[in-house]
């Protein structure tokens, strides 16, 4: 339990220690994706939006997509009360299947708000949802990891651990996540009390909340009330939340208990229908599109008739699979046009969007995951995406955290970041000083303006080797993976926890500790 809540005693005004902003720190923190010393704030984006959809094709997805939910209908099995609720609301019920009028979906919609602000226990790391902003999260839900002595092994609550202390300390890491391995080392009814307390103790950033269980949802919400209090609970948002939808068009018991409690306490939902195209949606990219949009509409809107004005964001997970061999692909152009699309029809909408990360299909961190993670990660900035999930760390298919993969990720996520800040026309990007000083047939390297610009002027991977090859050679001829498995082992050897309130922390520790007590371990 220590480990879990490191609590320090702070002065008066409180002690950032390792995170504190400024001075040389945010200056490393500005070229290098690399470091623990500061924190980058969420992207703003300033470039423009990607958009492979014209006028005519969102019209035409969107009426398909009515036609689905008013022929077709969409199931929510095993929940009387979300069933009574759209019969209440000018549904046609029959059974466990939902028919929707057209536009009663898009109706409710009207009350979800296009932006809003999750808050992190710490403000200065609280971060916009919706907009032109972007918020990198770590991956979610593998059971194995690989870890840094190159085994491949079930994940256990010190990996969990881990893997907070490193997106804590991961400057463009925006987030702390929610699953970011699963922890079988753990009872599965009592795992959930330790995994959200790791967020809320070794990091303060923000964080989302268990989804496998309703009272596994009422935990969370509980726990963020200690740390928080009832009343900002209440009237703000400090948990986001992922609601997979069970694709092709059902949301089962699970998902839409946890939905109901979060939704009632006011905290984001993500409706994420997740789609392995061929098998859970039609192989074409305008079929896929269609079914994600009107499995969106349904369970975004039922957030509405539990909440009117609760967060909700538009979320999907898109890849394909091979057709020889039925195992999903990923890095593929199929998947890019569904993100593309799908950011489209999110922006119609007015909700928040998340989809994309670093995703592959490799079995360790090496080209091929490179390859496809470059390619998810860039059609996912280029979307517009709102929330990342599966930012970094994500290998196998969304099988495996890697500890390697993590720190490689999170290289290339500073890398997207400043790529989001776009041109500089300021005097200073200008440089017109510069190339007055310089002069024709001379150089850069001594001018006032490249002294003055040096340290930011250019992202300074915390990965790659530019060096000779001899020099390369003399430093033990080391690979990117080795090189980032160095990295992971300093930064979790200097990990500092961030302040904590020594009353709120204990308040957390009694409460686990009371939900562990009042159940027996169950391991199914």
């Amino acid at each position: 339990m220590e480990d879990d809540l490191a609590v320090e005693q702070e002065p008066s005004g409180g002690r950032r220690g390792r995170g504190e902003r400024g001075g040389a720190a945010a200056r490393r923190a500005a070229r290098t994706g690399g470091g623990p010393g500061t924190q980058l704030t969420y992207v703003k984006r300033q470039i423009p939006l990607y958009e492979v959809l014209n006028e005519e094709g969102i019209a035409l997805i969107e009426a398909n997509a009515d036609t689905i939910l008013e022929e077709v209908g969409i199931e929510f099995r095993d929940d009387a009360e979300a069933l009574a609720m759209w019969k209440d609301a000018g549904a046609d019920v029959k059974g466990e299947r939902v028919h929707f009028p057209k536009g009663l979906p898009r109706s409710l919609l009207k009350t979800a708000p296009s932006v809003f602000t999750q808050h992190a226990r710490n403000p200065e790391r609280s971060v916009q949802i919706g907009g032109d902003a972007t918020v990198f999260a770590p991956v979610y839900g593998p059971p194995f990891v690989r870890d840094l002595d190159g085994n491949r092994r079930y994940a256990t609550i010190e990996d969990f651990r881990n893997f907070v202390k490193l997106a804590y300390m991961a400057p463009s890491i925006h987030h702390s996540g929610g699953t970011v391995c699963e922890p079988v080392d753990v009872p599965v009814n009592k795992r959930h009390l330790d995994m959200v307390l790791a967020h809320m103790t070794l990091s303060d950033k923000p964080f989302m909340g268990s989804v496998t269980a309703p009272e596994r949802a009422e935990d969370t919400v509980a726990m963020a009330k200690i740390l928080f209090g009832d009343e900002f609970v209440d009237q703000n948002t400090v948990i986001i939340n992922l609601i997979n939808a069970n694709s092709p068009m059902v949301f089962d018991e699970t998902m839409l208990g946890a939905a109901k409690v979060y939704a009632r306490n006011n905290q984001a939902t993500i409706i994420t229908p997740f789609i392995l195209a061929g098998a859970m949606s039609p192989v074409t990219v305008a079929g896929t599109l269609t079914q994600v949009l009107a499995e969106v509409l349904a369970g975004a809107a039922f957030t509405q008739l539990v909440r009117p004005g609760a967060p909700v964001l538009f979320g999907t997970f898109a890849s394909s699979i091979s057709m020889q061999s039925g195992a999903p692909t990923f890095g593929t152009p199929e998947p890019s046009l569904v993100s593309y699309g799908a950011a489209q029809l999110a922006r119609r909408l007015g909700l928040p969007f998340r989809t994309g990360g670093s995703l592959c299909a490799s079995k360790v961190p090496d080209a091929q995951a490179a390859y496809e993670s470059a390619n998810t990660l860039n059609s996912t900035l280029l979307a517009g995406t709102n929330f990342v999930l599966h930012s970094a760390g994500w290998l196998e298919g969304g099988l495996a955290s890697c500890y390697e993969k993590f720190m490689m990720d999170v290289d290339q996520l500073g890398m997207a970041q400043k790529f989001a800040a776009g041109v500089d026309l300021s005097e200073n990007g200008q440089a017109m000083d510069a190339i007055r000083e310089v002069g024709p047939g001379s150089h850069y390297l001594g001018c006032s303006h490249t002294q003055a610009n040096f340290q930011t002027a250019f992202y300074r991977s915390s990965i790659a080797d530019n060096n000779s090859f001899e020099q390369w050679q003399a430093e033990g001829e080391k690979t990117a993976p080795q090189r980032a498995n160095d990295l992971a082992r300093r930064w979790l050897e200097t990990y500092e926890a961030p302040y904590l309130d020594p009353g709120i922390a204990d308040g957390l520790r009694d409460f686990v500790e009371k939900k562990k007590e009042s159940m027996p371990d169950a391991f199914t």
